[in-house]
């Protein structure tokens, strides 16, 4: 019987791996390769920021997986896992619906020989009061096209106002890690763009930014002399900085600090933190975090079963001689993909697993077209900083690197081509 592999999971790695056994265990018929997601289409999750700000049109961006299957040689379910019974090696997947609430695919069980986890993560609100109920969360499409529609809503309100009085919105973001760094640098951008296209009742200077970070300074996770610059950089554009404070509650108009300082906005995403979805959580009896995380070993099998992988953003994976794990960021789980595609292959000829070590290669952060600042790391290079126009093209490099994985060089020359020449005819900001 052919073996059976299932990834659950079609963000960046899960769409990778998946893609690669399909050219290769796929194609040769050494095994059944199927990915399961609970959506249609895959858009590269660090690009979500730009969706939200309507910098990128995503319905052009977007992956069919589909189509993905039939040209790459593996097998596509639609679903969402609920859960899983490892004595008789099954995944269940819980009914889906359509938008009017009407069953389009019924619950059902999916059998696995080797199941690999990769689902990714949400963001994190720590129970804070009022976070679920008045924040918008950037974890997914639909959340960042309902952020983009709810910011144009306010433009065309404004637009159709019989006053001539300038008017003002507000927007607070919770957290100043790259997410939160980066859509504030695109909404300034998309204030200018907006006022471009006419609707100029709203200024660009009338648009209010406010980034809060409970740590002591932005992007905590990376080196401060990456964190510095970008600090300086949102302050020219106009964003108001707070590092420190720590948000305590959210209400519907505004933000309060656990020192009692009171933010208005209208609009507010949260951006910090993250954690692995909650169905995880010790489900059939495999070992988790605090966090929902599942452990896993350093040849990335989950500590109680090594039929089941787990990689990227839902995976704790130690880092060998530290304390810590491998930090949840895209090169991780490319990385992991790539062993993991060669893992799967001497498993089924039973041979043994390689480990997995992470190697970091630097952080590059986006500020718009206004900037870019990171650093690269590499054994000849050492560690190479890296700010503005050259920052900016590197960063860029990161996507494109992403598309060949999955479509290859030609098809990516491709869509770079038909990108270049759609710029003549198209806006450069969603406008609906």
């Amino acid at each position: 019987m052919t073996h059976r592999i299932v990834i659950v999971g079609g963000g960046a790695g899960g769409l990778e791996l998946a893609t690669r056994l399909g050219k290769t265990l796929g194609k040769r018929g050494t095994a059944s390769v199927m990915l399961v997601d609970a959506n249609l289409t895959h858009i590269w999750k660090p690009l979500l920021h730009e969706v939200a700000a309507g910098s990128l049109n995503s319905s052009e961006d977007e992956l069919n997986y589909v189509a993905q299957a039939k040209w790459n040689h593996f097998e596509f379910q639609l679903g969402r896992m609920s859960g899983l019974d490892r004595q008789r090696k099954k995944i269940q997947l819980a009914a889906t619906y359509d938008e009017e609430g009407v069953e389009l695919l019924p619950a059902r069980e999916l059998g696995y020989d080797t199941l690999v986890i990769a689902v990714g993560s949400t963001t994190n609100d720590f129970g804070t009061q009022g976070a679920a109920q008045h924040c918008l969360f950037l974890d997914t499409r639909k959340q960042a096209e309902r952020f983009h529609q709810q910011l144009l809503n306010h433009y065309l309100r404004a637009h159709a106002g019989q006053t001539d009085a300038v008017e003002q919105i507000s927007v607070a973001i919770v957290g100043a890690g790259a997410t939160g760094v980066e859509l504030a640098a695109e909404l300034h951008n998309a204030a200018h763009e907006l006022a471009a296209y006419g609707l100029d009742r709203i200024l660009p200077e009338n648009m209010h930014i406010t980034l809060i970070e409970a740590g002591p300074r932005v992007l905590p996770a990376l080196p401060e002399r990456i964190s510095g610059p970008v600090h300086k950089t949102l302050e020219k554009l106009g964003v108001k900085v707070l590092t420190n404070a720590s948000v305590s509650e959210v209400t519907a108009d505004s933000l309060i600090t656990a020192d009692g300082q009171t933010i208005p906005a209208s609009l507010k995403v949260w951006a910090a933190g993250i954690r692995a979805p909650g169905f995880l959580k010790d489900i059939d009896g495999l070992e988790t975090n605090r966090i929902n995380q599942l452990q896993v070993l350093p040849t990335l099998q989950t500590t109680r079963d090594e039929n089941i992988f787990a990689f990227g953003d839902c995976a704790a994976c130690p880092q060998p001689g530290s304390d810590r794990n491998v930090p949840p960021r895209a090169q991780a789980a490319h990385q992991q993909a790539s062993l993991l595609a060669k893992s799967l292959k001497l498993r089924i000829e039973g041979k043994d697993l390689p480990t997995y070590k992470y190697t970091d290669y630097g952080s590059l952060i986006s500020l718009s077209r206004f900037s870019a600042v990171g650093n690269l790391m590499g054994n000849l290079t050492g560690s190479v900083m890296l700010e503005g126009w050259l920052a900016r093209m590197f960063y860029i490099s990161l996507y494109r690197m992403h598309q060949m994985a999955l479509y290859g060089v030609f098809r990516t020359a491709m869509l770079m081509l038909g990108s270049r020449i759609g710029r003549g005819t198209d806006p450069r900001l969603k406008l609906h």
